[in-house]
């Protein structure tokens, strides 16, 4: 009766038991992800975690995200890792002898004597004699069983680099009695790079029947690793030129920027004098922690002229064949400015205004456009506002005198990079659309996290606000082409196969306040892309008080265009000429 009640039942009611068995079915699945979840996606730290509480439940090991470069083919290098070993410690009050506790310690780890003995003769049961000790050297010192002598289980932040964009990735320190990152990405994405101790005894089940979709729905609260933009190799091409720059000028400080000037992705990013953060405590400049490519502003000089003939010919003002009377100097507000070999030209062009880079042809840019225009493309390209650039202390540009004077001399002296300070993470960014279509990129330095859910999240950077017309980032890219292929060392570094848009800027160091510039120290900058057309890349540089040098032409041109040669050919970019 039974038998033929039921089959009756599922005669005529088949979508219940589809139903009751597609449910049991997800319930079953989504129990086998948990699980998943748990035992093999985060099994590893629970182990760790247990194995912690059986050793000593007061010791919590040190543990952090990783950060990693990432090759052009896709594969990853470690920049930021942990490395695993132990602490050596002695309990003074079981040591038999002092003497040869220290001897056999000694002939596999130098020790200084003095200190040993000091820390042995303690009353107490535990002191820290060696931190950072490694597997093997542990197992040796393990293998000898010295009464009183032990090893605890240590972990510790590693940068396997060295000094590989140090001021990017930064490092972690002490805040108070707390290591949480410093600088750098360490410090800008703490909270997904720390581990929270307290978050690894989560009740199982609560863990295997928590909902999926809101875990994953709140990745920003959720502990991950980085995937950065920097290609390493491209980042110590960068840096072993900036050394090489700042060694044979003598400079104060050289810095430079790799850019894809569409995406805003940057490959690489560094400046020297730099330091290792493996060994960050014997620093003793501090400056050098800081990344004046995101933090300093300057005075950039003539490589702002592209800038301000974009927004001339963007506006309708000017064409490259619109030309000027060039008597060698212009007068504003009682003050009288010149070119920087203060020679006069007569007729000229707006394209020998570029080649030739003259002050007052970007003046008359500025008279033909009016001030107040001028004035507002600038803020356009946002020269005022940060990127947004995901590396802490960003530091807005310093535009305020310009943008209050009602008078006219402030407006032709930035229309050259003069009295006007602008980071060089926004100068990239608004040169950038100079050659990407006349669109801001949004500069970053991490492309992806990996959580330790799971989850991979790439991250999305949509283009920024257009600043100029497709048209006019077209021509000025010509015109920037034409000077290197003919005016830049008279056309000797031209590309056969490559067209290049760049230009050199030489500016005046300011004393600070108002007490003008100095005589002898100039700013020396240098920007490219290349394809000019449809650009891959974008190269800054840029070097501060060269000694015994006048212009950027000499000390920055034979740099950018190692790095221009390397980049084609290491990438295999596709001649475009």
């Amino acid at each position: 009766m039974a038998a033929a009640g039921d089959s009756s039942f599922m005669k005529e009611h088949p979508w219940r038991i589809r139903l009751v068995a597609s449910t049991v079915l997800l319930v079953a699945l989504v129990l086998i992800g948990r699980l998943y979840l748990v035992q093999v996606v985060r099994g590893g730290s629970y182990a760790e975690k247990a194995e912690r509480q059986y050793v000593s439940p007061t010791q919590h090991l040190f543990d952090r995200g990783s950060i990693y470069f990432q090759n052009k083919d896709g594969s990853s290098y470690g920049a930021a890792t942990i490395n695993s070993g132990f602490t050596l410690v002695i309990n003074p009050k079981k040591i038999a002898s002092v003497d040869e506790a220290y001897r056999q310690i000694h002939t596999l780890w130098p020790i200084d004597r003095d200190i040993f003995f000091a820390k042995a003769r303690k009353d107490d049961q535990y002191e820290e004699i060696a931190k950072r000790v490694d597997k093997e050297l542990g197992a040796q010192i393990s293998a000898l069983k010295i009464p009183g002598v032990s090893l605890v289980r240590d972990q510790w932040r590693v940068y396997p680099g060295g000094d590989i964009a140090a001021q990017t990735i930064g490092f972690v320190g002490y805040n108070g009695d707390i290591l949480d990152g410093r600088y750098g990405l360490e410090r800008f994405y703490q909270e997904t790079l720390r581990r929270d101790t307290d978050k690894a005894y989560v009740n199982f089940f609560a863990e295997v029947f928590s909902d999926l979709g809101k875990v994953v729905s709140e990745e920003e609260d959720l502990e991950g690793d980085l995937v950065t933009t920097i290609e390493p190799s491209v980042q110590m091409r960068l840096e072993q030129v900036l050394g090489e720059v700042q060694k044979h000028w003598s400079s104060d400080l050289t810095a430079g920027i790799i850019m894809d000037p569409k995406t805003g992705e940057i490959y690489a990013m560094g400046a020297t004098p730099s330091f290792d953060p493996n060994h960050f405590q014997t620093v003793k400049d501090l400056r050098v922690y800081s990344n004046p490519l995101i933090e300093n502003v300057y005075e950039m000089g003539s490589i702002i002229k592209p800038i301000t003939m974009a927004a001339g010919i963007d506006a309708g003002a000017v064409t490259a064949e619109t030309t000027y009377v060039d008597t060698g100097f212009v007068t504003a507000d009682s003050k009288t400015l010149y070119n920087s070999d203060k020679k006069h030209r007569g007729v000229t062009t707006m394209q020998e205004v570029l080649n030739k880079s003259l002050n007052t042809g970007a003046s008359f840019v500025v008279q033909k456009m009016g001030k107040q225009a001028f004035k507002e493309y600038l803020l356009r390209f946002g020269f005022d506002e940060e990127t947004g650039i995901d590396v802490p202390n960003e530091s807005r540009g310093l535009l305020k005198t310009l943008v209050e004077s009602p008078r006219d001399i402030e407006s032709y002296t930035a229309s050259f990079g003069q009295g006007i300070a602008l980071s060089p993470i926004a100068t990239v960014r608004a040169l950038s659309a100079l050659g990407n279509g006349g669109y801001l990129p949004n500069p970053h330095v991490v492309k992806e996290i990996n959580y330790k859910i799971g989850v991979t999240k790439k991250l999305s950077y949509p283009d920024g606000r257009r600043v100029l017309k497709p048209e006019t980032s077209e021509e000025v890219s010509r015109m920037l082409v034409e000077l290197v292929d003919t005016a830049l060392r008279n056309g000797k570094v031209k590309l056969e196969h490559y067209s290049v848009a760049a230009k050199t800027g030489t500016a005046q160091i300011s004393q600070g306040g108002t007490k003008g510039y100095y005589a002898d120290r100039y700013l020396h900058s240098f920007f490219g892309y290349f394809p000019a057309y449809n650009p891959r890349f974008i190269v800054f540089l840029y070097t501060v008080y060269p000694k015994n040098v006048d212009f950027a032409s000499e000390t920055l041109t034979d740099p950018f265009f190692d790095l221009t040669n390397f980049l084609l050919h290491y990438y295999e970019v596709p001649p475009d000429r």
